[in-house]
């Protein structure tokens, strides 16, 4: 069973997994409804632009993002200014956590979104609803499970990340260590029985999440037929 500081480090990364969706739920929709609205050369670009995590290095992404907040970047100047500190700090578990999920988010709306009837949304329209009406009233509520799948998968993302975490806010026991950090942390101490049980919690967690995703998936195929 795990121990009470292994509990604090769960929960600490569930918290952290959650509110990096929080804050790339409004993100993510908004993106793959712009998304589906476009076509040709600027829809490619956008869509590479937004897939990149998927495919660098997750070390990469943390590098990326440290250089975005140094101080030498005009972002990590204002940062300094407000007193906000985000990397080597829990907000950066956030960021790194939100930035690596993203593109999962992004992908699942996206699909959900190209499923809806684009009739039914003309019909709003000529019923006096404004672009942002018809979004709301119409196309979210007809595509609200491939939203909902695409942020149980980026939750599930989010739970295991680890390489742009540990270059942003480093691993650093009760205030930036995650699940995945503290695995690595502990398999390098030579504490291998501790590291099982977290790598076997993880693994709950990533199958309770993946398993609601699938879940979601299949009832909007269903729906869909």
């Amino acid at each position: 069973m795990p121990t009470r500081e292994e509990w604090a480090i769960v929960l600490f990364t569930l918290r952290v997994a959650a509110l990096g969706m929080a804050i790339i739920l409004p993100l993510g929709v908004a993106a793959a409804a712009l998304l589906a609205r476009r076509r040709g050369a600027g829809r490619t670009v956008l869509d590479t632009l937004f897939s990149l995590p998927l495919v660098l290095p997750p070390t990469a992404v943390g590098v990326v993002l440290l250089d975005a907040l140094s101080r030498a970047s005009p972002l990590g100047r204002w940062l300094a200014a407000a007193g906000i500190q985000i990397a080597f700090d829990w907000k950066g578990v956030v960021l790194a956590t939100a930035v690596m999920s993203f593109p999962l988010l992004v992908r699942s709306a996206l699909t959900a979104f190209e499923e809806v009837d684009p009739r039914l949304v003309g019909l709003a329209r000529t019923l006096g609803c404004g672009p942002l009406q018809a979004f709301f009233r119409v196309t979210l509520p007809l595509a609200w499970r491939g939203v909902l799948a695409g942020t149980v998968l980026a939750f599930a993302r989010a739970l295991g990340e680890f390489g742009a975490t540990v270059m942003l806010a480093g691993n650093i026991p009760g205030r930036t260590q995650t699940l995945a950090l503290a695995i690595f942390h502990e398999t390098q101490l030579g504490h291998d029985g501790r590291a099982r049980v977290l790598a076997g919690v993880t693994a709950l967690l990533a199958f309770v999440a993946l398993w609601s995703s699938e879940a979601v998936g299949r009832a909007r195929t269903r729906r869909a037929a």
